[in-house]
C-alpha cells in the first residue's frame, strides 16, 4: 500500500471508537424514551442515568460499546505516538513532549479500564464499585486530555508554520476544557440535583465523541508522508534570544 493511502489503516480507529460510543449512547437513550421512560430499580430521579439503562436489558450492548470505545481511545494515542516516532507525523523535539505523550497514553489506559469495569460492575448490583470505576474513568480521561493538550501546545510552538498543529491543539483544548468543567458540575449535581446530574452525564458522554474524533484529524496528517520523512533528525533547532522557546527549520 502506498503512503498516500496508508493513513486509512489508522484513521478508522478513532472513527470506530467515536461511532461505537455515540451509537451505544443513542441506542440506550432511544430505548429508554421509546419504552415510556421506565423507572429502573437503580434510579433515584425521574431521568435515567446511562448506568441505569446499562444495568438493565441493554447491559450486553453497554459492555460491548464501552469495551470497543476504551480500546479505540487507547490505540488512537498509541498509534499517534508511533507515527511521530517513525517520522510520519511532526516529531517531538524535546524529551518533555515525549513524556507528556506517554503520560497521555497512560491516562487513556487507566480511563479505558475504568470504562470497561464500570460497565461490568453496574450500578444496580455493584453500586459502590460502579462509582469507583466511574471516577477512575473520568480521572483517566481528564489526565490523558490534559497531557495531550500540553503535548500539542509544545508541538505547535515548535512548528509555528504548521497550521494543522495549532488547530489540533485548540480543538482538543476547547473540548477538553468544556468536558472537564462539566464533569466538575456533574460531581456537584450528584449530591445536589439528581436530574441535573443525569442531563450533565448525557451531555458529557456525547461530548466525549467529539474528543475521540479529534484523533481522526491527527492521524490523517500522515497521509502521503513516507516513513522517516518528518523525523526529528531532519529538523534543526535554535533558541531565541531571551526566550526559551524553540523555532525549527527543516534541513
Amino acid at each position: 500500500m502506498s503512503s498516500e493511502h496508508q493513513h486509512w489503516a489508522y484513521v478508522w480507529i478513532p472513527i470506530l471508537g467515536g461511532f461505537m460510543w455515540f451509537s451505544t449512547l443513542l441506542s440506550m437513550l432511544i430505548t429508554w424514551l421509546a419504552t415510556g421512560r421506565p423507572h429502573y430499580v437503580s434510579m433515584d430521579g425521574s431521568i435515567a442515568y446511562i448506568s441505569d439503562i446499562g444495568a438493565d436489558i441493554l447491559k450486553p450492548l453497554f459492555i460491548a460499546g464501552c469495551a470497543i470505545t476504551a480500546v479505540c481511545f487507547f490505540l488512537s494515542l498509541c498509534v499517534e505516538r508511533g507515527l511521530r516516532h517513525v517520522g510520519r507525523l511532526m516529531p517531538h523535539m524535546r524529551t518533555r513532549e515525549r513524556i507528556f505523550g506517554y503520560l497521555a497514553i497512560f491516562g487513556s489506559f487507566v480511563g479505558g479500564c475504568g470504562l470497561i469495569l464500570l460497565s461490568i460492575f453496574d450500578t444496580k448490583r455493584h453500586a459502590s464499585l460502579h462509582r469507583v470505576f466511574l471516577l477512575v474513568f473520568m480521572l483517566g480521561v481528564a489526565i490523558s486530555a490534559l497531557f495531550t493538550v500540553i503535548e500539542f501546545r509544545w508541538l505547535s510552538r515548535d512548528f509555528r508554520d504548521v497550521r494543522t498543529l495549532k488547530m489540533a491543539y485548540l480543538a482538543k483544548a476547547i473540548i477538553a476544557t468544556i468536558l472537564i468543567l462539566l464533569a466538575f458540575a456533574f460531581g456537584v449535581a450528584l449530591y445536589k440535583s439528581i436530574n441535573v446530574g443525569a442531563v450533565l452525564e448525557w451531555t458529557i458522554s456525547f461530548g466525549f465523541t467529539l474528543y475521540l474524533l479529534t484523533f481522526f484529524f491527527d492521524l490523517r496528517q500522515s497521509k502521503g508522508v513516507q516513513r522517516g520523512e518528518l523525523s526529528a533528525e531532519k529538523f534543526t533547532t535554535r533558541a531565541r534570544p531571551h526566550d526559551d522557546r524553540l523555532t525549527t527549520r527543516q534541513v
